[in-house]
């Protein structure tokens, strides 16, 4: 399936026309008295105003994006079985805003009638999720609800019911044991052979973008961006004083003041020309450090906001005592970064495994005598989503499973990796390490609210 995606996303971070358009300075830069551009923070939406945009994306997902991909896995009726405290991670992806947990036991049942009926959703539990799921349960103790599951799927007699179990995809494997047994014990034997695990409409369902949730992401990873862009600034760092630990924190502070939620602490690292590492080091860059005139910086953060998780890292520099700018070398060597980013996004091709598109990347790097590493990830509902594996940081190998999965249309990506780039003065050389939160089209990527193409500069 491919969804148009809007022009916007090609756009990096001063938005597209049309935006500036609804809002003529929302995406207008301000500029301090030293005339540096400052880039202004997107407004967040409220609490409040946020339901009705995922569960919007929501019905969308449901109505037109769920049949498709149940008919694509050959799933004609699909279970997702969870209880209050150990939620199937899928379920929250499936319900709507303001539903925070399971209650009890929360069974919900997805049964394909076919092109022209379309599928049925509904709950066998003892509470309706009113508009999205009514119960088919008037209620009772455990065993009448499993026994009422029982009944209800030997009433649709379908040919195979996906459940959420799986040894290779962690997402797809959250029906608990005892939950299974129960659900054995609920169905008719004749049943049984039916079962068959729903990892491949799981992964497709966690990895799909909808038109809503593709017009919305661009606003998630500009978030993102322009906190970092703030944090590696003299609004926050004062060399000779402030750690990397203090900028991390700022980040984090910084994201809970906006109302939106990290997935995973802020990383804050430093590159000294002076610093030495281990002969087989994979990353370059120490913590815990007081920032001094002359370092490289590199920051890794992640958020959540409207269900939507970005991952994003980029890289600044703080300049010496009467240096004007950022010095040639390593001008040169964020933009081999981004030459090494353009040979990566180049190799995604629709039905191309996660393995051969590491395979191509790695071959046209070395053709350039680009030093790289690639780990790209895909993005969506969570930060390290389901989809094609495209490298590890410790396997710049094949992956198997994850790895073989192929490139789909309208899926998310952390364009993850790094260059190391021999620069004068620098022993080690420099290493740049980007990571842009992007999509897959069909035929290109599109970074959703541009990427680092210039330093972050400390003056």
């Amino acid at each position: 399936m491919r969804i148009e995606i809007p022009t916007c996303l090609t756009v990096a971070l001063i938005g597209c026309a049309s935006a500036q358009a609804a809002d003529p300075g929302r995406h207008t830069p301000a500029a301090d008295d030293q005339g540096r551009v400052i880039a202004r923070i997107p407004s967040v939406l409220g609490q409040r105003a946020r339901v009705e945009v995922i569960n919007r994306n929501l019905r969308e997902r449901l109505d037109t994006l769920l049949p498709k991909l149940m008919r694509e896995a050959g799933i004609d009726l699909w279970l997702v079985i969870n209880r209050e405290y150990a939620e199937d991670p899928v379920y929250l992806t499936l319900v709507p805003e303001p539903v925070f947990a399971a209650r009890r036991t929360t069974i919900l049942m997805f049964h394909d009638r076919g092109s022209g009926e379309g599928v049925e959703r509904v709950t066998v539990s003892r509470y309706p999720i009113r508009g999205f799921y009514e119960t088919i349960w008037e209620g009772g103790n455990l065993d009448e609800q499993w026994r009422r599951l029982g009944e209800v799927i030997a009433e649709r007699d379908p040919k195979k019911i996906g459940i959420n179990t799986s040894r290779d995809w962690p997402l797809a494997d959250g029906l608990t044991a005892s939950l299974k047994a129960r659900l054995l014990e609920s169905l008719p034997k004749m049943l049984h052979h039916r079962i068959t695990s729903a990892a491949p409409l799981v992964v497709r369902w966690l990895e799909t973008r909808s038109k809503g949730e593709l017009a919305v992401y661009p606003q998630a990873v500009a978030l993102a961006r322009r906190v970092i862009a703030e944090a590696f600034s003299d609004r926050v760092i004062t060399p000779g004083a402030t750690t990397t630990d203090d900028v991390a924190w700022y980040i984090r502070q910084r994201f809970h003041d906006l109302g939106l939620r990290p997935w995973f602490q802020p990383y804050v690292n430093v590159q000294r020309r002076d610093h030495e590492y281990p002969p087989d080091a994979p990353f370059l860059g120490k913590t815990g450090l007081v920032i001094e005139r002359g370092d490289v910086l590199h920051t890794d953060v992640g958020i959540c906001y409207l269900r939507l998780c970005t991952d994003t890292q980029e890289m600044g520099y703080v300049l010496r005592l009467g240096e004007p700018e950022v010095p040639a070398g390593l001008r040169t060597a964020l933009a081999v970064g981004n030459r090494w980013q353009d040979l990566l996004t180049g190799a995604f091709k629709t039905g191309r495994t996660g393995n051969a598109i590491l395979a191509a990347a790695r071959a046209a790097a070395k053709s350039e005598s680009i030093v790289s590493s690639v780990y790209t990830h895909p993005l969506g509902f969570f930060g390290h989503a389901a989809g094609p594996t495209i490298g590890m940081w410790d396997n710049q190998g094949p992956t198997p499973i994850r790895g073989d999965w192929k490139l789909f249309p309208s899926t998310g990506y952390a364009i993850e990796g790094n260059v190391t780039v021999d620069v004068d003065g620098w022993p080690h050389g420099v290493q740049i390490k980007l990571e842009q939160s992007a999509v897959f089209d069909g035929d290109r990527v599109l970074y959703l609210a541009g990427r680092q193409t210039q330093w972050h500069v400390i003056p």
